[in-house]
């Protein structure tokens, strides 16, 4: 039985660094596109018509969160920060850009994934100590 739990916690180790990566990486591309001013992202945050201000903050987001689900303490609370910006993502492509949203749903359903097995882990290794 301890074997199991022990085998279990192992493959969810492994799993969380392979999601960190697939999900981390595309965020901090992303995020470095906006801050980095591509004239793709200065259009694109034309069309939604915030602001340029609103593509620093949300380039900000994704370099913040995409770092944060790097170092275990807070990979929660990097997961729950980048789900909630692709939710924005996917609000305003349904609502004002148009285009293809699933992208921005597959990293949501991803983040959501690494919060759901952060916290696990988190809450597992609390009980074990």
């Amino acid at each position: 039985m301890v074997e199991a739990v022990v085998t279990h916690r192992k493959s969810t180790v492994v799993i969380l660094w392979l999601l960190r990566g697939v999900v981390g990486l595309p965020f901090l591309a992303a995020g470095a596109a906006k801050l980095g001013a591509a004239p793709a992202m200065i259009a694109m945050f034309e069309s939604i018509g915030a602001g340029q201000w609103f593509r620093v903050l949300t380039g900000l987001l994704e370099v913040v969160g995409a770092i944060g689900l790097f170092i275990p303490p807070v990979t929660t609370y990097a997961a729950l920060l980048l789900t909630t910006v692709m939710a924005g993502a996917i609000i305003t492509h349904v609502t004002v850009l148009g285009g293809n949203p699933v992208p921005a749903m597959v990293l949501l359903c991803l983040s959501g994934f690494i919060a759901w097995l952060a916290r696990d882990a988190a809450i597992g290794k609390r009980a074990s100590s």
